[in-house]
């Protein structure tokens, strides 16, 4: 009646979903009424769509429909954004397959130290995009508090271990000023070294990142000019400027030994 097997039943029960209206003492078996059926066949329906049992829960033990709507436009929601999201990666995927990379434009750059507010902790990639717009927010919060201008765009630093290793490595969100704040939470203040640096700039979300890092490696390492250090990025326009990612701007800045490309 509600294409649930036994197993999923008796589990829904388990985690105090869908109680039975009776249970046999001397078998174990659970019994419900028919006008259980329509509850069960929303929980199925949820549960095609991907929304965790605890949140199931709290849909049908909503005190009233306001906040029973609200849960579900919040998950409907959610879904929108991963539906945006693998619209992206297909769109990247079928650009990878069917046309060569585009030649990218290498600028070589010698930059000076840089004094900034900074946020430097252990990163594991599935953690970045969390772990980066919490820590960008913590920074601006700290600049308006101290009425401090940044003197550049926001930036981060990544150790080499957070791309060799699964469980990450170091990173450094920061932001460049002029004067001093007063360190709080997580942020505090820090000399960013000078650098010599292979520059590529990347148009676009973060999905296709991957790509100006493939396209910049590649005309480092053909040039023999990389060196140890920490892959920079400089973020130009990010989601804090503007929900359209087609016009976001980020300068990826490899570590290298010379400032005007080989001949």
């Amino acid at each position: 009646m509600t294409h649930l097997s036994v197993k999923a039943l008796r589990h829904y029960h388990d985690v105090g979903l869908l109680e039975p209206a009776e249970i046999d003492p001397a078998s174990g078996y659970r019994f419900y009424e028919p006008s259980q059926v329509p509850i069960a066949q929303v929980i199925r329906r949820f549960r095609d769509l991907g929304m965790p049992l605890d949140e199931i829960k709290e849909v049908l033990q909503a005190p009233d429909v306001s906040t029973r709507n609200q849960v579900m436009v919040a998950h409907l929601q959610r879904m929108e954004s991963q539906l945006a999201e693998t619209q992206s990666v297909v769109a990247s995927l079928r650009s990878l397959l069917e046309r060569p990379p585009a030649p990218i434009a290498v600028e070589h750059r010698s930059v000076g130290q840089v004094r900034a507010l900074a946020i430097s902790e252990h990163v594991s990639m599935l953690d970045l995009d969390t772990w980066w717009d919490g820590a960008f927010r913590e920074l601006d919060a700290a600049l308006a508090a101290a009425a401090m201008p940044p003197a550049g765009p926001r930036a981060a630093l990544y150790s080499a271990e957070y791309f060799e290793f699964e469980a990450g490595g170091e990173v450094v969100a920061y932001i460049p000023i002029t004067g001093d704040v007063s360190s709080g939470g997580r942020t505090r203040m820090l000399e960013i070294p000078p650098a010599e640096l292979a520059v590529a700039v990347h148009k676009g979300g973060f999905a296709d990142l991957d790509q100006t890092y493939g396209a910049l490696g590649t005309y480092v390492a053909e040039r023999e000019i990389g060196v140890d250090g920490p892959i920079r990025e400089h973020y130009l326009v990010t989601a804090f400027d503007t929900d359209e990612e087609s016009r976001h701007v980020t300068e990826v800045c490899w570590p290298v030994f010379q400032t005007t490309p080989s001949s």
